[in-house]
């Protein structure tokens, strides 16, 4: 889809079209721009960038807070027309799939005459643009469906994808991220088919097993089937920065903004997460995630930010700059089934005593869904906890 958080907008408020609109939290806070529209974008603004920064470089930018539960909403209107094409769908996040036609493609239809179609559907039922790749692989599909946004459609014939990926930057090959890329260019590869021309031994040697995978995509080999739809384990939102952060106050405004999306997603499907989790990729590719198990099921923003700070806190530090961040959620559970209290609860303070304990909890929980339920109805963070007082200060 394109620009899609701030086309949704754009297409339900008629006084936004046209104009620059940056979907996200508040500049006078630490707001993230969650997306940019494309009238924007000419002004170099993007997501995941600071809202202050997005302001300074538009100023007359119309800021708009997300609404998560309409963007799904529209989501899945759009991925049930994926469907209807064929059952082989892989969603990647609440805006983009991988469609498997090649039982299609057997019968006889043309596969650009199907990506046509899915793109006149989808501007009928919705009145939003998507654009379309079409190839034999999932990366060459993806890089494809880039080539011509908005709105646009480009078509990789079978035997062609090297040649189609041959002029393109190295930067557009998945994986590839600005580091990656600073190295290649500082070894004098600027282009994919450059990329593609280099002993496969040279790549594996400064790039170890990720040296082999770019090796094939930049010669469109990828074989990577279709992951069809499965029953719903956990909830997570992550995000590749364009350039490595290591900005800690931007890292937890994104995280806040992630739990506050996550949150939103369980309220809607009525589930509750015991566990939440922080997943980090750092600035050389390391990828790891560390998670926390709650003394009971929550689907509170607030709890589950709360909860995801303390996570990313214990990894940060001065040396470090991370490429991708995410918050997510496992251990669901539907909000209908009971709940059994922990005899400890995160602080390891016993739940039967003392008895202020347990009732300091249970307001606590009050307050947890009050403010769930605000950030459900207006969207993204409201309402949230500031940082907790010290002992000398009041309460």
């Amino acid at each position: 889809m394109d620009a899609f958080f701030a086309s949704v907008e754009q297409r339900d408020r008629p006084e936004l079209r046209g104009k620059p609109v940056l979907v996200g939290g508040s500049p006078k806070g630490r707001g993230v721009v969650a997306a940019a529209s494309y009238e924007s974008r000419v002004f170099g603004c993007r997501s995941a960038m600071p809202m202050r920064t997005a302001v300074r470089l538009c100023p007359h930018a119309e800021i708009v807070r997300p609404r998560f539960s309409r963007y799904r909403e529209i989501s899945s209107q759009v991925m049930s027309i994926f469907r209807d094409v064929s059952p082989l769908v892989e969603p990647l996040s609440v805006d983009e799939a991988f469609i498997d036609i090649s039982h299609r493609v057997d019968a006889g239809d043309m596969p650009a005459e199907v990506a046509q179609w899915i793109r006149q559907r989808v501007r009928q039922d919705t009145a939003l643009t998507v654009s379309c790749g079409v190839a034999t692989s999932k990366s060459v599909a993806k890089i494809a469906s880039d080539q011509h946004k908005p709105d646009g459609l480009t078509v990789v014939a079978p035997g062609d994808e090297a040649a189609f990926l041959a002029p393109l930057p190295i930067s557009d090959l998945w994986g590839v991220g600005p580091k990656t890329a600073d190295r290649l260019r500082n070894a004098g590869i600027e282009t994919i088919g450059q990329l593609a021309e280099r002993p496969l031994p040279w790549l594996i040697d400064r790039f170890g097993s990720r040296g082999e995978f770019f090796w094939q995509l930049a010669r469109g080999i990828d074989e990577r089937e279709i992951s069809r739809d499965r029953e719903t384990k956990s909830i997570s939102s992550e995000i590749t920065f364009a350039e490595d952060v290591g900005d800690a106050e931007r890292l937890r405004a994104v995280v806040r903004e992630q739990s506050a999306g996550v949150a939103n997603r369980l309220v809607e499907h009525g589930f509750r997460a015991r566990t939440v989790q922080v997943k980090l990729r750092l600035s050389d590719f390391t990828t790891f995630t560390r998670q926390r198990t709650l003394s009971d099921p929550t689907n509170d923003a607030a709890r589950i930010e709360r909860t995801a700070q303390d996570l990313l806190d214990e990894q940060l530090s001065p040396s470090r700059r991370f490429r991708l961040i995410g918050v997510g959620v496992a251990g669901l559970e539907h909000q209908g089934v009971a709940a059994q209290l922990s005899l400890f609860d995160q602080s390891g303070e016993s739940a039967l005593e003392p008895p202020q304990s347990a009732a300091r909890r249970a307001r606590q929980r009050v307050v947890d869904e009050a403010v769930s339920e605000l950030n459900q109805k207006y969207g993204g963070d409201i309402v949230h906890f500031g940082p907790t007082p010290t002992s000398g200060e009041s309460r």
